[in-house]
């Protein structure tokens, strides 16, 4: 039987987390290996990914990206076997934290969407929150995966740890620091959705759903761990590029 206070701790542990998330991994490179996402004569890929991939294009040359998936599969990998000494994993937890994920991406949609209607009253439409992609749906599929893992690793990991860390050597304290890097880091990952040729146009109503929802993922990641933010974050989206 679960036990719900074993069950909301061990969720959050490395082994559990990381594990968990693994698949959407998996998922994301396979698809986008058989059926990728082609437009303007490309290639397209989740934003995020190529931001990070690219950077280590930069340092590394066509080898980039390998090493890049190198060090995120071995420090993952790494990660998990430094918590395998605090017990036997239990498959029937993975089950749970599924159903927690698609739970949470339908409370996140209300809620957020609920508290930007507040903020900029109800003649504001939230469809401009939902990007307009094209392609089939298995492309679309492919780009929600990628959203929920490579999103939520650039901006929830990489990005508020280099923030928090920043603000930090200004001088600040551990709580300033924290909340200014999820308030930054949840306006960069609004603003994200309208750089490149394929971004979208700019609007107001979607600028502050994305804030909204940066920071929603922020506190889901702080409290539950980075496999559930980021399964979340690609039911969501496929509920909403799918739908």
């Amino acid at each position: 039987m679960l036990g719900a206070r074993s069950y909301w701790e061990e969720s959050r542990s490395h082994r559990y987390s990381l594990v968990f998330a693994l698949p959407l991994l998996l998922a994301y490179e396979a698809l986008e290996a058989a059926a990728p996402v082609r437009l303007q004569g490309g290639v397209v890929r989740n934003g995020a990914d190529v931001i990070l991939t690219g950077l280590f294009t930069s340092l590394f040359g066509p080898r980039g990206p390998m090493i890049f998936m190198a060090l995120v599969i071995g420090g993952a990998i790494a990660l998990i076997w430094r918590d395998r000494r605090t017990g036997p994993i239990r498959p029937s937890y993975f089950v749970v934290m599924l159903a927690e994920s698609a739970v949470l991406a339908v409370l996140f949609g209300i809620v957020v969407g609920v508290a930007t209607v507040q903020l900029l009253g109800p003649l504001r439409s939230l469809s401009a929150a939902a990007p307009g992609l094209g392609g089939t749906a298995l492309q679309r599929l492919t780009l929600s995966l990628g959203a929920g893992l490579y999103e939520e690793l650039l901006f929830r990991v990489v990005l508020v740890a280099l923030i928090s860390n920043a603000v930090r050597l200004i001088g600040f304290s551990r709580i300033t620091a924290g909340v200014a890097a999820v308030v930054i880091g949840a306006v960069l990952f609004s603003l994200f959705h309208y750089v490149g040729g394929l971004g979208e146009r700019f609007r107001l109503d979607s600028f502050v759903f994305r804030t909204i929802a940066g920071l929603a993922f922020s506190a889901l990641y702080l409290t539950r761990g980075f496999g559930i933010t980021a399964w979340t974050h690609a039911l969501y989206d496929i509920a909403v590029l799918l739908g």
